[in-house]
């Protein structure tokens, strides 16, 4: 969801993207920890933005995905692409399921 967001994540936002895009509910709190984990890992990084007044003045983490992170995600695109690709044809089709 960083890289969806391009920029303008933070654990709120990121939060209801993943809701809206994959309809499961992620609290605050996970998505805030899962963040912290990949800044330190090298795969997102992040700044503050402005202090607007419907937060009372505190500012948002804004969140940005870095090279290293486009290259782990492309990695896994891959990754799964070759995992689908090893799938009987008719494996998904309907009474196989």
């Amino acid at each position: 969801m960083v890289a969806l967001l391009n920029g303008e994540g933070y654990g709120v936002t990121i939060s209801e993207a993943l809701a809206e895009h994959t309809g499961r509910i992620v609290t605050f709190g996970t998505v805030h920890n899962t963040l912290i984990r990949l800044e330190e890992k090298g795969f997102v990084t992040s700044e503050l933005g402005g202090a607007t007044t419907e937060r009372g003045g505190r500012r948002k983490r804004l969140f940005r995905i870095t090279a290293p992170g486009s290259r782990a995600l492309q990695e896994i695109q891959q990754l799964r692409q070759n995992l689908w690709s090893l799938l009987p044809p008719d494996i998904l089709q309907p009474g196989n399921v």
